[in-house]
């Protein structure tokens, strides 16, 4: 059977911009191609984890308009299940603006739009497909109060909870003590835990200052080098898989979904990781949020592959 995951979380339209480098302050200049790209950090991760096998349902909101009609559909075609997914007149669908630089590395800007409207009223009403789930998966692009109340009844039900606090906020420890796993990259690290983490010794501190505020487990994403576990019982590095780098954008957003898919199956923490790893690997091969994030028998074909190496 399928493991069922709710998520709650945002939709955004990505706009996309292929440059040389990052324009300096007041310089203009040209790009080298423009694409519009369906995005958002909680539809990105739904989409991750219906490709890698779960079942799907969404909590969330889009505008009345052409980017939220065409990202509804994009998400109906991955199979995801949408009768949470709130259409709300006079307000745009969340937007993000992409630079994407030649070497890959990306800088983003959001502008929330209808994400800002997902209510505690809303996440009530969806309190039945958060039960039924086998976890929880949240990010922070959506109301905070929203993300701790659907938390809440997932701990009420005993759905296990992932979080990626992402963009980087504070948080209480009593929110933190009801996560299962959290997903952080160097900087959301460094923001909850009061650590700047600049290498692994300092990832390792990190983790355990964000353990000591009551997670369960903590997994430090840091891109090209690497992820880090770490539980009561220590830590363990898994390397990052090596691949050519076209833009690192959707890469964090599909080791979460890949990962959560993994732990909803049964899989330890580590495999479940190294399963992340090889997905996240692959979307760094491909432009785009939506349009790079791979399919299970693309990951496991990639896997075997690389093990035959």
């Amino acid at each position: 059977m399928k493991p069922r995951i709710t998520v709650v979380g945002s939709v955004n339209m990505d706009l996309v911009f292929r440059t040389p480098r990052m324009p300096a302050v007041g310089e203009t200049m040209h790009g080298h191609e423009f694409r519009q790209i369906p995005g958002g950090k909680g539809a990105n991760q739904a989409v991750a984890a219906a490709r890698q096998g779960a079942d799907v349902a969404f909590v969330g909101a889009v505008g009345n308009d052409g980017f939220g009609a065409f990202s509804r559909n994009c998400l109906a075609n991955e199979g995801i299940e949408l009768s949470h997914l709130a259409i709300v007149d006079g307000v745009a669908t969340g937007v993000a603006g992409i630079l994407v630089d030649d070497a890959g590395n990306n800088s983003i800007v959001l502008a929330a739009g209808a994400n800002a409207t997902v209510s505690t009223m809303q996440i009530e009403a969806a309190s039945a497909s958060i039960a039924a789930a086998s976890l929880l998966l949240c990010q922070l692009e959506t109301p905070l109060e929203s993300v701790v109340r659907a938390i809440e009844i997932a701990r009420q039900h005993g759905v296990q909870v992932v979080l990626n606090p992402a963009p980087a906020q504070d948080l209480s420890n009593a929110l933190l003590n009801q996560v299962n796993y959290l997903i952080v990259n160097e900087t959301e690290a460094a923001q909850l835990s009061g650590v700047a983490v600049t290498d692994q010794g300092s990832a390792e501190t990190a983790s355990q200052k964000l353990l000591q505020r009551g997670v369960g487990t903590v997994l430090l994403t840091m891109g090209e080098h690497g992820v880090l576990i770490t539980e009561s019982s220590g830590s363990q590095y898994i390397p990052a898989v090596k691949v050519k780098v076209v833009d690192t954008t959707a890469a964090g957003d599909t080791f979460v979904g890949a990962f959560a898919v993994g732990i909803a199956n049964g899989l330890s923490v580590f495999n479940a990781s190294c399963e992340a790893q090889f997905a996240a690997a692959l979307t760094v091969t491909q432009l785009g949020a939506q349009t790079s994030i791979p399919h299970r028998a693309d990951v496991l074909e990639f896997m075997s592959a690389s093990k035959a190496a």
